[in-house]
């Protein structure tokens, strides 16, 4: 009976972690740092893109704003693959 009851809570254990609930949070963690930093200084370019027009009133706003968004979008790449080492450096010390 021990033995048996043992083996049941083995499978229940099992099955309750198979049902956890979807989480967004958790799986935009899964992505690696390589491909979410970008995601970030691309977020932060469209928002350039869209209010440095309204400060400042220039026929070249709309490329120095493009040109901003480049710089962040190569700036994420660069600082995701140093987030994504470090974390390689990590796993290889454990």
């Amino acid at each position: 009976m021990v033995k048996q009851r043992n083996i049941q809570r083995g499978i229940t254990t099992k099955a309750r972690r198979m049902h956890k609930p979807f989480k967004l949070s958790s799986a935009w963690k899964d992505i690696p740092h390589i491909i979410r930093t970008p995601i970030y200084g691309l977020i932060l370019g469209i928002i350039t893109v869209i209010l440095l027009p309204r400060f400042w009133v220039s026929p070249y706003t709309i490329w120095i704003a493009v040109f901003i968004t480049l710089i962040l979008i190569i700036f994420g790449i660069v600082f995701g693959s140093t987030l994504d080492l470090r974390d390689n450096i990590k796993d290889q010390i454990k």
